[in-house]
């Protein structure tokens, strides 16, 4: 059973490499803002694998992926607090122009 549980990590480790990689550059922010939820669930799953004390393989792999899914998440976090910052400063910025202006935009 430990060889199928480090067979179904990497197999999960390189699909995900080879979908992430296909994204374009422009659609990361969004696609990592809308995937918080899905690496929620993947951190409760890890931690599942992680204490299940079912063999040290499955320890250090479940350790591994609660390392794994929660960088995910706080990095989510972070860049799409960060990307909503950028666009309330960039439109009320935008909005003070134009009234100062005379102007709607």
């Amino acid at each position: 059973m430990e060889l199928l549980e480090l067979y179904v990590f990497v197999l999960a480790a390189f699909v995900g490499y080879m979908v992430i990689s296909r994204v374009p550059p422009l659609l990361h922010t969004p696609l990592m803002a809308a995937t918080n939820a899905i690496s929620g669930i993947s951190l409760v799953g890890s931690l599942i694998a992680a204490g299940g004390a079912r063999n040290n393989v499955a320890t250090i792999l479940g350790f591994v992926a609660v390392v794994c899914a929660t960088s995910n998440i706080i990095g989510g976090f972070l860049i799409t607090d960060r990307m909503l910052r950028m666009f309330k400063s960039g439109s009320s910025t935008k909005t003070a122009a134009a009234v100062e202006k005379g102007g709607t935009h």
